[in-house]
């Protein structure tokens, strides 16, 4: 588990975060965590292999079509998916410098293979709770 204080540094100096299963459907808690980074200001990068939008913003098919360098991979996906996310993430030509998985998320598969890459890695726990106690009211 990395410590408050590395996550809070990453999280303060991060800029461009990629959601990874978007879907702005309201009441599900992907919606309410990518609304939430975008009010914190910061970039929002769905990634979605259907959805054309999320959040009135384009959505990527894969977190390789995103056009930008990614700091953070949020991943809202089965466990089961996520090793496979995170070789598409190690293909990047820049890695991020932290790779989330949400609340009740965790393979262990996905995170040594980051971790060895040196890619920081979160796994079961909700940024937009851990933003707004690391950041102090969660707005950048």
């Amino acid at each position: 588990m990395l410590l408050d204080a590395t996550l809070r540094t990453i999280l303060r100096e991060s800029r461009t975060i990629a959601v990874i299963g978007a879907k702005d459907k309201p009441g599900q808690p992907v919606d309410m965590v990518g609304r939430y980074l975008i009010e914190a200001g910061y970039d929002v990068r769905p990634v979605h292999p259907v959805r054309r939008t999320v959040w009135g913003m384009q959505a990527y098919p894969t977190i390789g079509d995103v056009p930008v360098d990614v700091d953070i991979v949020n991943v809202f996906r089965a466990p089961e998916h996520c090793p496979a996310h995170a070789v598409e993430v190690l293909a990047l030509p820049r890695l991020p410098r932290l790779f989330w998985m949400q609340s009740g998320i965790s393979s262990p598969e996905a995170g040594r293979m980051l971790f060895e890459r040196g890619v920081a890695v979160v796994e079961d726990l909700c940024l937009m709770v851990e933003h707004r106690r690391l950041m102090a009211g969660g707005l950048l």
